[in-house]
């Protein structure tokens, strides 16, 4: 049996920068429609968010007016938005703050 004989990795050029896509965020927005109930409902059978994730996101909305409920890409966000909406809610998508 022979052993293999090591082998030599260059090493990355430093100067190489790759920057990725800044990924969307979608925000839901507080409305004087919804309950509060309804709105962690969503967030738990939409999201997947545990009873105590979407609880917190819901008293975001309530309190500050919006949350970021989920981030991504831009195509994804689109999704979410539209579910929302479906939902009845208030949704949009931005990008994330660097």
């Amino acid at each position: 049996m022979t052993t293999p004989s090591p082998v030599e990795i260059a090493e990355p050029d430093a100067d190489i920068v790759i920057e990725l896509e800044d990924p969307w965020v979608t925000i839901v927005w507080n409305d004087p429609v919804n309950l509060m109930s309804y709105v962690a409902y969503v967030f738990r059978n939409y999201f997947g968010y545990t009873e105590e994730k979407a609880h917190e996101l819901m008293l975001k909305v309530h309190h500050d007016g919006k949350a970021v409920v989920s981030s991504g890409s831009r195509e994804q966000m689109e999704r979410h938005v539209q579910a929302m909406h479906e939902y009845g809610l208030w949704a949009t998508l931005e990008r994330q703050d660097a």
